[in-house]
């Protein structure tokens, strides 16, 4: 099977791609990036750059949308209302950490940008340590996708070496939502 295709979509829709996707989710897609990059396809230092500025970039306007509208938005679902309690009173308890470790809390990255700006974080604080947070995760998912895209072609020769790449993605995944629930509730700390 030919891949050039896949190969010349990439080289020329990535970087709009990866920033689209960083600005929305994150770490799928910039891990996607970073195995793009090792193989050639991409730059990985505009890979990391992208990244950088599309979490960012995303963070900042769901922090202004929270201070224009945050209380209104976050009613408005009632999936979102309850991540938005917790996001508050994460926010009102650990403020600074919170806004640090927002985008390694898997499900709550959109909601905690938004809960910091309905909660009236002062904007140029939201902003220092949001792009504090935003190096420290370009460094760690771009490092993770650029090393993992050369161990992964490595590995490729066998259906074996392929279950193995599925269940370590699987234990990734696993380990971090885990994570992500035991940091949360020490975050929270004991119902009121």
């Amino acid at each position: 099977m030919d891949i050039g295709w896949v190969q010349n979509l990439v080289a020329e829709y990535g970087y709009p791609a990866l920033f689209a996707g960083t600005f929305l989710e994150g770490e799928s897609f910039f891990i996607l990036g970073g195995i793009a990059a090792r193989h050639g396809l991409l730059n990985p230092w505009l890979v990391g750059l992208t990244a950088l500025v599309g979490g960012f970039t995303g963070d900042q306007v769901f922090f202004l949308l929270g201070r224009w509208r945050g209380v209104q938005l976050l009613s408005r679902s009632p999936r979102l209302a309850r991540q938005a309690v917790l996001a508050r009173r994460l926010v009102r308890r650990h403020a600074v950490i919170l806004m640090l470790c927002s985008r390694f809390l898997y499900g709550l990255r959109m909601v905690i940008p938004l809960a910091c700006g309905a909660a009236d974080i002062h904007p140029l604080k939201f902003l220092a340590l949001n792009f504090v947070s935003a190096l420290l995760w370009a460094a760690t998912f771009g490092g993770l996708g650029y090393w993992f895209g050369g161990w992964m072609v490595g590995r490729l020769d066998s259906l074996k070496d392929l279950q193995m790449v599925v269940l370590l993605l699987v234990a990734v995944l696993a380990v971090g939502l885990v994570a992500g629930r035991i940091i949360r509730r020490r975050l929270a700390g004991p119902e009121p």
